[in-house]
């Protein structure tokens, strides 16, 4: 068994399966959200080991909604223009101008906060539903996730997980992808 495989089965799952997790998420009542750190080149794996994740708890009755990062990003790219648009764009204006463009559409334009909350579960039971959101690596280097943490507050009703890609830095430090300046603001619960 994969050390990831490891903590999925001995640290998450039994979280996720209680009758109401939120407590165990975390100590915040409008932040029922934590995160699942992982290496980032596990990125295949990972998706493996969450299918299977999702297919035990729905065996015992919980209602799984996964919500992608990476349709997310598209969604909101696409709203502004075509994709062969962005493409060309960036060959013109280079990579760091796109990225800039790119953050200012999920942060104003097409805020990726309103994108995800839209995706949540509708009549959200938080007995019954956990959410997972995926495909965080899409988002490299354009947002951050912590902005988009903090923005949830309040919006999100059902234990939910964050799956991160990225390395431990200190005791609640997270590095994005394993390349940025570690963050060490978050809140939620690191698993």
């Amino acid at each position: 068994m994969s050390d990831l495989e490891h903590r999925i089965k001995q640290s998450l799952e039994p979280v996720l399966e209680l009758p109401d997790p939120r407590q165990r998420i975390s100590a915040y009542h409008d932040m029922p959200y934590a995160l699942f750190r992982y290496d980032p080149e596990d990125e295949f794996d990972l998706r493996k080991q969450v299918t299977l994740l999702e297919t035990r708890l729905s065996q015992k009755g919980k209602r799984v909604r996964r919500i992608s990062l990476a349709e997310c990003l598209d969604e909101a790219m696409r709203s502004q223009r075509p994709l062969e648009e962005w493409f060309t764009a960036e060959r013109e204006q280079g990579v760091e101008t796109i990225v800039e463009t790119v953050h200012s559409v999920l942060s104003e334009y097409s805020p990726l906060v309103d994108l995800v909350a839209a995706r949540m579960p509708e009549d959200p039971d938080p007995l019954r539903d956990v959410v997972f959101i995926l495909r965080t690596g899409a988002l490299f280097p354009v947002y951050r996730t912590f902005s988009l943490l903090e923005q949830l507050k309040g919006r999100v009703q059902v234990p939910t997980v964050l799956f991160y890609p990225g390395d431990l830095d200190g005791a609640a430090g997270l590095r994005f992808m394993g390349v940025l300046d570690a963050e060490h603001n978050y809140r939620p619960k690191i698993f």
